[in-house]
């Protein structure tokens, strides 16, 4: 029987929230451009970049939050905490490579003519986008209360 279990360490991963302030301010540049009528007005360069600058600091996020905010196999573990953490890390790797996609879309729409429809397009997947990555760090967060009181001792 496979007993593996993931938890987190909630002080590191609420720390590593707290401080990627680049990070908010890219999605929060991405997010304005798609969501107004400044998408008519960017150049399909400038918004390959803030894709590919955003993707950059996604993966960097990502591997903080899972080189010291997620654990495997520790000691003592609620089993629901258990199963949110393995989802939410799971999650990484779509996220990472769903923003992926999007930043080499903008590429190829950069180096060829650029079609206002192909950028509306992709502006309208990066808001879906913005809109899962969204609701996993409002998860994450959830599970780090959650985390931190049954460390306090709260029932979990």
């Amino acid at each position: 029987m496979d007993t593996h279990t993931v938890t987190i360490n909630a002080a590191f991963l609420r720390e590593i929230k707290d401080d990627d302030v680049q990070l908010k301010t890219l999605l929060e540049q991405a997010r304005a451009i798609c969501d107004s009528s400044a998408l008519a007005d960017i150049s399909a360069s400038r918004f390959t970049k803030l894709l590919a600058d955003l993707r950059d600091h996604l993966a960097m996020h990502f591997a903080l939050e899972e080189a010291y905010g997620y654990f495997d196999d520790p000691l003592s573990v609620a089993p629901h905490l258990s199963e949110q953490a393995e989802s939410l890390r799971t999650q990484h790797g779509q996220l990472y490579g769903e923003l992926a996609r999007l930043a080499e879309t903008a590429q190829d729409i950069s180096r060829r003519d650029s079609d206002p429809r192909a950028i509306r397009n992709l502006a309208r997947c990066f808001m879906e986008f913005h809109d899962r990555l969204q609701q996993h760090e409002e998860d994450e967060n959830e599970l780090i209360m959650e985390a931190l009181y049954v460390d306090i001792g709260g029932s979990g």
